[in-house]
């Protein structure tokens, strides 16, 4: 079964915060801020139902956090006005 057969066979219900992130696949995950530091990072997959999936690149069997697309959202948006710069100092 294929990556993407695996993720549209998860139910909605299946599909949670902190689930193994293997159970979605290893295609479709993408490095979209991914700078320096040789490649560790955070990875993103948008999911079908328009919920986004994150994981750390260095450890690609852990917990997936999983995010409404209004949280993704939010989140992007703040941190473009420098709402998340405390986290860099």
């Amino acid at each position: 079964m294929g990556d993407e057969t695996r993720r549209m066979a998860l139910t909605t219900e299946r599909i949670y915060n902190g689930m193994p992130a293997r159970e979605l696949g290893t295609e479709g995950w993408r490095k979209p801020w991914s700078g320096t530091n040789g490649g560790n990072c955070v990875e993103a997959m948008k999911l079908a139902d328009g919920r986004v999936a994150l994981r750390q690149s260095t450890d690609p069997d852990g917990p997936a956090l999983i995010y409404t697309p209004h949280e993704i959202e939010t989140f992007i948006r703040g941190a473009k006005r420098g709402e998340a710069d405390f986290l860099l100092a």
